[in-house]
């Protein structure tokens, strides 16, 4: 084979592998973009705020690590739904169902029609472990484009790299001669 042919050949191959990369890049980071200000729209509209500095919730051991850092913060980030849905939610769901959960409750609730208290436990572990993983949810999808996020850094600069060697194959290929074959 011609070494001019197989030098053209790779170029033109690199410079559509920067095209797919280049494009892949963008649609990567539009997806990071999309998720992120989904989650922050979602959430923001929600209205809900972590409790102010100095407030008797963040006493408590089991939440005051997770939310002393976002003391009277609005949550607005998926890490924020995180740690409001695992160290806020969770832990008074735990205190509400006394260990037990929604489900767990719920089937006792129905066991005993009569007993109104253990029906509205039943209903309060029910809203908040709604809530609960709908903020889970929220998070998850933040990760979803912060993954999307890396990944089109990484197409960049790929595409970037693989532009170098293509514009080294370009000039490699005008200094060898016609005549010039691949040996194999």
């Amino acid at each position: 084979m011609n070494r001019r042919v197989f030098d053209a050949l790779m170029s033109t191959g690199g410079g559509l592998l920067v095209v797919v990369l280049v494009v892949a890049g963008s649609l990567l980071m539009w997806g990071a973009s999309f998720a992120n200000s989904n989650v922050y729209n979602q959430l923001s509209q929600q209205k809900i705020y972590f409790p102010p500095k100095g407030s008797p919730q963040l006493n408590n051991p089991e939440i005051a690590p997770y939310l002393n850092p976002y003391a009277g913060q609005q949550l607005v980030t998926g890490q924020q739904a995180e740690v409001y849905a695992d160290h806020f939610i969770a832990v008074h769901l735990k205190e509400i169902g006394k260990g037990q959960t929604y489900a767990q409750v719920s089937a006792e609730a129905l066991a005993n029609p009569k007993n109104q208290a253990l029906k509205q436990e039943a209903q309060t572990l029910f809203q908040g472990e709604t809530l609960r993983g709908l903020l889970l949810e929220a998070y998850a999808f933040s990760v979803f484009g912060e993954i999307a996020f890396w990944a089109s850094v990484a197409a960049y600069i790929l595409a970037g790299v693989m532009l170098i060697l293509v514009v080294l194959g370009i000039w490699h290929l005008r200094k060898i001669p016609k005549e010039a074959s691949l040996e194999i």
